[in-house]
């Protein structure tokens, strides 16, 4: 039998018509400071966030609670607290905004006055409920929308690292990674592939660099291509990316450039892919 968010609003004696539930999860947000990083990394900056809404939200937001959630990078809805809501005022400086660059402008926007309630605390990071396909729909009434529980873990926990061999991501989801994620790419050093998910093209390419193979891949996002000719010749791509050998550590950057030499070979990347020069060279 399927255990609702509700339930546990009604046996923490809260009104479900006071209650609003919020799904904090914004694409405009520059890397490293969605929702769900703010929350993570820097609580003062979340909370500056979701204090600040939109004068055209009030009449939505009106209640004496919020239960707030905030989308995870693998689309979970994670819950982060239930905070006590009193009267908004208008925004009576420019601010700094804390997910993206630029400010809010004085009088654009309504501040919330919210405080952490210790009730459903011992929940904070470790409940997730199914949001339903309306993701787009960020602020629904309890009483009109029941959230299933999907999952209680017993602490905040990210998911484990997958393994070397079994990584396997697009461009566009590195900086949502775990830091012990990225902790372990930035310390690793070795070949990796490319997959052009609209031509199927391959490129293979070596991480040598003190920033291992997360160092190189960031040269992708920031220049769409690395430096590679291959891919200077294509338009840009969410490329596919995955780990097909791991140097040793007393690996230097001629054995780790051979490796990728043989790589290329097997794969046939510079006949039918994307590699136009020998392993080394761009």
């Amino acid at each position: 039998m399927s255990i609702m968010f509700n339930t546990i609003l009604r046996e923490a004696g809260l009104p479900l018509a006071g209650v609003r539930l919020l799904r904090h999860k914004d694409n405009r947000a520059a890397r490293g400071r969605t929702p769900y990083e703010l929350w993570r990394d820097n609580r003062p900056q979340f909370d500056l966030y979701q204090a600040t809404q939109g004068v055209g939200s009030e009449s939505k937001l009106r209640a004496p609670y919020w239960a707030s959630f905030v989308g995870t990078p693998s689309d979970d809805t994670l819950f982060v607290g239930l905070y006590a809501v009193k009267t908004p005022r208008l925004l009576d400086q420019d601010s700094p905004r804390p997910h993206m660059d630029g400010v809010d402008k004085a009088g654009s926007c309504h501040v919330y006055d919210l405080t952490l309630e210790q009730q459903l605390s011992d929940l904070i990071g470790k409940l997730l409920i199914d949001w339903g396909p309306g993701d787009r729909a960020w602020i629904q009434r309890s009483d009109q929308q029941d959230k299933q529980i999907i999952e209680l873990r017993t602490g905040f926990k990210e998911p484990d690292f997958p393994g070397f061999l079994n990584f396997i991501k697009p461009l566009s989801m590195l900086d949502k990674l775990p830091k012990s994620w990225i902790a372990a790419l930035q310390s690793s050093r070795g070949v990796y592939l490319l997959t052009c998910p609209k031509t199927k093209e391959q490129y293979v390419g070596s991480a040598t660099g003190e920033d291992g193979l997360w160092g190189r891949w960031q040269d992708y996002i920031h220049t769409g291509h690395g430096g590679n000719l291959g891919l200077k010749s294509r338009d840009p791509s969410d490329y596919q990316v995955s780990i097909l050998e791991v140097a040793g550590t007393s690996a230097t950057a001629e054995d780790i450039q051979k490796m990728e030499g043989q790589w290329q070979i097997k794969l046939q990347s510079r006949e039918m892919g994307l590699n136009r020069n020998w392993a080394g060279q761009s």
